[in-house]
């Protein structure tokens, strides 16, 4: 029998736990055992938006001032010819659909160049990595930054768009989160692929081959009604078309439940670009 000085024995300690070489408390042990860790994520947050607020005037100004530049080009310009589109004043129905190109340039462009750097010239990964956070952690959490930044970043076109006369319904309060959610996707998908091209100078190939033709082809400065049948079916798996019909139904009033299945493909795409990001910027750090 073991006096009150001796240690207990190690068949007391909970299965897989060397009290030895591991001082801390069981809760805490079994604690660190699970794939994702929020302490780890908010960690990694809390450096970007240190980063962020040390230069956050030029950060929003990339990101705000194009789209705000597109609103009112074609908003006040093509406006003078088109006056109303699906029943809505020209400038309304532009200011709505700026908001995904304002969500895709504060994330797909942020997190493909800004991993890029991170990753190949700065070696900041190396340094989170050889703290207590692993991939899927640095990934998630840079990603959700940038989808919180696309959030408040995609709801300026709609400030802009009430100060030329917009009269959103009340739905307008989850455009942000549809924002977020999209901007989640492109966020994902720019880290997915920064850990696959081979050089920076390969960004050019997907801005003009991809983000181009999404962006264009999204039902932003016009109806895609009109075009041909094989366009409009395209256009269902592009998801920035999503984004644009989730917001115009939600400024609008118009919201209705084919609005599920909207939210539901933004869902899988993120699912699907955060599952890649963290896989292949593993093999790119790791392997």
């Amino acid at each position: 029998m073991a006096t009150p000085s001796e240690p207990a024995r190690r068949g007391d300690e909970p299965p897989g736990r060397d009290p030895a070489r591991d001082p801390s408390p069981p809760g805490e042990a079994s604690r660190r055992l699970r794939r994702i860790e929020w302490d780890a994520i908010t960690g990694v947050m809390m450096r970007e938006v240190i980063n962020f607020g040390a230069a956050w005037k030029q950060g929003v100004f990339a990101s705000t001032v194009q789209p705000v530049v597109y609103l009112l080009a074609f908003g006040l310009g093509f406006g003078q010819l088109v006056h109303r589109v699906d029943g809505h004043d020209y400038i309304d129905y532009v200011s709505t659909g700026t908001v995904a190109t304002a969500v895709l340039f504060s994330t797909a462009f942020n997190a493909m160049f800004g991993s890029f750097v991170k990753r190949e010239f700065q070696r900041t990964y190396d340094a989170i990595l050889s703290t207590p956070v692993d991939v899927e952690e640095l990934v998630t959490a840079e990603v959700l930054w940038l989808a919180v930044r696309g959030g408040l970043f995609g709801s300026v076109p709609i400030l802009v768009g009430i100060a030329f006369g917009l009269d959103p319904a009340w739905t307008t309060i989850f455009v942000p989160l549809v924002a977020m959610l999209t901007g989640f996707g492109f966020a994902a998908s720019g880290t997915l692929i920064s850990a696959v091209v081979g050089s920076i100078d390969d960004f050019s190939y997907v801005t003009s081959a991809l983000f181009t033709p999404l962006f264009l082809v999204a039902g932003t400065f016009f109806p895609l009604t009109g075009l041909p049948l094989a366009f409009r079916i395209l256009a269902e798996l592009n998801p920035l078309h999503h984004c644009v019909e989730l917001v115009r139904d939600c400024t609008f009033g118009d919201v209705d439940p084919t609005d599920l299945a909207r939210v539901g493909a933004l869902v899988l795409f993120a699912a699907l670009m955060w599952w890649g990001a963290v896989d292949r910027t593993r093999r790119r750090l790791i392997a």
